[in-house]
C-alpha cells in the first residue's frame, strides 16, 4: 500500500502518519528522515524526534538524497518524512539531483516501495498563500508539484490533514 499525507504547518499530519504505521501492527517499523541538520537548533530537534519514534519502535534511517539507493528492510512498514525536505536536498545539495530532482525522487519511491509493505509518504500543502515567490521557489514549488501529482495518481490513499482532522481525499482499498 502506498498513501501519501498531506497538510500545512502545524496541521497534524506527521502525528496522523505516524498513527498510521502504528495501525499497521506489529512488522517492523521504518523511519526514513529527510530533514538534513544544518544547525545546533537541527541536530537537537533530531535527536529528539528520533527518541519519540524509538518509544513507538521506529527504527530510523537518515536520508538526504538518493533514496532509490536506500535498503529497506523487506516487509517493512516505511514512513518517509517529508517530501519537502526531501526536494528541496535533491535541488539544491552538491552532488545532488539538482534539474533531475523530481525523476531522481520518484524512482527512490518505487524503489522503497518495492520493498516495503507499505510506504506512508508526508508532504506539504505550499500551494495555497497567495505569495508571490522568486524564480528558484516557484521553480521548487514546481517540483514539489510534479512529485505530489505524481504520487497521489500512484497512492492507494491520500488523505489531507486539516487542524488535526483527516480529509480523505482518494480511497482505491
Amino acid at each position: 500500500m502506498l498513501y501519501v499525507i498531506t497538510g500545512g504547518s502545524g496541521s497534524g499530519k506527521s502525528r496522523y502518519a505516524e498513527q498510521q504505521i502504528l495501525d499497521l501492527g506489529p512488522a517492523r517499523r521504518i523511519y526514513i528522515a529527510t530533514m538534513h541538520p544544518y544547525d545546533e537548533e537541527s541536530f537537537a530537534r533530531i535527536d529528539r524526534h528520533r527518541a519519540m519514534r524509538a518509544e513507538k519502535q521506529f527504527e530510523t534511517l537518515e536520508c538526504y538524497t538518493d533514496l532509490k539507493n536506500l535498503e529497506i528492510p523487506s516487509g517493512a512498514n516505511v514512513l518517509l518524512e517529508c517530501m519537502s525536505n526531501l526536494t528541496a536536498n535533491e535541488m539544491y545539495e552538491p552532488g545532488a539531483a539538482g534539474e533531475d530532482t523530481v525523476e531522481e525522487i520518484l524512482e527512490g519511491i518505487r524503489s522503497v516501495q518495492k520493498q516495503a509493505a507499505n510506504l506512508v509518504i508526508v508532504t506539504n500543502e505550499i500551494f495555497s498563500d497567495g505569495i508571490e515567490y522568486d524564480p528558484e521557489t516557484v521553480r521548487y514549488q514546481q517540483y514539489l508539484g510534479q512529485i505530489n501529482q505524481t504520487l497521489a495518481a500512484m497512492a492507494d490513499m491520500v488523505t489531507e490533514v486539516v487542524y488535526g482532522i483527516p480529509l480523505m481525499i482518494k480511497r482505491t482499498m
